[in-house]
């Protein structure tokens, strides 16, 4: 059995500069009704860290998604166990539930139908596969449920 943690995917240096100016007009209150900035903090240096996010909600529950894999802001947000969403002046925290690989397969095909545009250059399945096509992908894309703190 392989304990070893999933790999992911690093960003371009287009990618992290799209980030950190998205990020930017997002903490101002900018972007869609789904576009957060994601606050967590640094699990050695204590230091909060700042990523701009799509949130996904299904049923009124709301989850996020890592759709580059197991990257910093999961690494850190896993250690620390809650995340704040910031959005303007709104702030937002919440507890992690990390979601189980045998549930993620609907909340994985879900995240790429609905926000296909920014992240189907992450996923091997094109979006509007059936849940099925996720299966052998979800140990790759962690995923958390966001409870309320």
């Amino acid at each position: 059995m392989n304990t070893s943690r999933p790999s992911f995917r690093s960003p371009s240096a287009g990618e992290r500069v799209f980030n950190r100016v998205f990020g930017f007009l997002v903490g101002l209150g900018l972007g869609f009704s789904h576009n957060y900035l994601l606050q967590v903090r640094g699990r050695k240096s204590g230091k909060i860290y700042s990523t701009p996010i799509d949130l996904l909600e299904i049923n009124g529950k709301k989850f996020l998604v890592a759709p580059r894999g197991q990257t910093q802001w999961v690494r850190n947000a896993e250690v620390a166990g809650e995340v704040v969403l910031k959005k303007g002046s709104a702030r937002h925290r919440f507890r992690l539930r990390p979601v189980p690989d045998a549930d993620k397969p609907e909340i994985l095909k879900t995240y790429l139908d609905r926000f296909r545009k920014e992240v189907q250059r992450y996923f091997p399945v094109a979006a509007g596969s059936p849940p099925e096509a996720f299966r052998d992908l979800a140990r790759s894309y962690p995923a958390f449920e966001l409870i309320p703190d």
